[in-house]
């Protein structure tokens, strides 16, 4: 891979933050040896919200090549360390996957634990965008509407117990009790300005994911975001499997796909909405989204590619 966001890897200090309790809570062990053989210092997170601490305590430290071990949740919480430490032009993010559902691993070319301690060693440093809500840095997605009930019905407790389908059965819980999202949305678009209000089911904004067309991933180097505002709809028994047809895999008239550099979301109705930032939720009566164009330094994987038809 070849261009001027390839950039070549240090030999500086390592740091591993360890999410002990992520995913299934079986890897600490096998994680611990691994990140030996490779020479890393290894921190364990205690509680949420500790590996922002952590991140930004390695930044301090003159950390070059931070890896972290975990889930989306627990990148997040990472990414925020360093913006908080002003630390993005200064350390290289790598990611171990021990999560569940583990998107933005993913979304980097990064399969498993042991890929992931290998792409730490051979992975090329590439600069990504970064979405902001508010203050707080998001690397996957920012989104509102049912699928962030869903994501927030999804506890850690479930997770444990169903791994990846915990969300299904959050999905099951939530779509009874939703009673859509009345909300103004106004985005700085690559056509213009283009404002919509109404009732949705989800208004998604994505940065290494995209939601309308064929979903999956998007192009996280082009210093825009995906919008997709979802039109509320009737319910029905299959509501769930519509909005998976509906965002993952059809177009539709009821869908609004945007991309855009800054978008203005409100409530119509006053009240706060519930925005899932890389699954970690967030409450806001109004936010302005934005992008930080390859502000944050990652390894990725042979496997990694901006998606095919954003590529310049």
């Amino acid at each position: 891979m070849t261009g001027d966001a390839a950039e070549e890897a240090g030999d500086g200090a390592r740091r591993l933050i360890l999410n002990p309790t992520s995913g299934t809570a079986d890897h600490v062990e096998r994680t611990r040896k691994l990140a030996a053989e490779r020479g890393f210092d290894v921190v364990e997170t205690e509680r949420t919200g500790h590996a922002v601490t952590l991140a930004a305590r390695a930044a301090a430290d003159g950390v070059d090549l931070l890896a972290v071990c975990g889930g989306d949740g627990t990148v997040h919480e990472a990414v925020q360390g360093l913006v908080e430490a002003d630390a993005l032009g200064d350390v290289t993010l790598s990611v171990v996957p021990t999560g569940t559902a583990n998107i933005i691993a993913s979304a980097l070319g990064v399969r498993d634990v042991e890929h992931g301690f290998a792409v730490t060693d051979t992975g090329e440093i590439r600069r990504i965008d970064l979405g902001t809500a508010g203050d707080e840095p998001f690397v996957m997605s920012a989104i509102a509407g049912l699928p962030a009930d869903v994501s927030a019905a999804a506890t850690h407790g479930l997770k444990q117990r169903f791994g990846p389908f915990a969300f299904v059965v959050g999905a099951a819980q939530e779509a009874l009790e939703f009673d859509g999202l009345r909300v103004d949305v106004e985005a700085d678009t690559t056509e213009g300005s283009v404002e919509w209000r109404g009732e949705a089911l989800a208004v998604l904004v994505g940065n290494v994911r995209q939601f309308a067309k064929t979903g999956g991933q998007a192009n996280a180097e082009d210093g825009l975001l995906r919008v997709t505002i979802v039109e509320e709809m009737p319910p029905d028994d299959a509501l769930v499997e519509a909005i998976e047809q509906r965002l993952l895999h059809e177009e539709t008239s009821h869908v609004t796909d945007l991309r855009a550099s800054e978008i203005d979301i409100s409530s119509l109705d006053g009240g706060e909405v519930r925005f899932s930032l890389d699954g970690e939720i967030r409450p806001f009566e109004d936010v302005r989204i934005t992008v930080r164009p390859r502000a944050l330094r990652v390894k990725v994987a042979g496997e990694y590619s901006v998606a095919a038809d954003d590529a310049s």
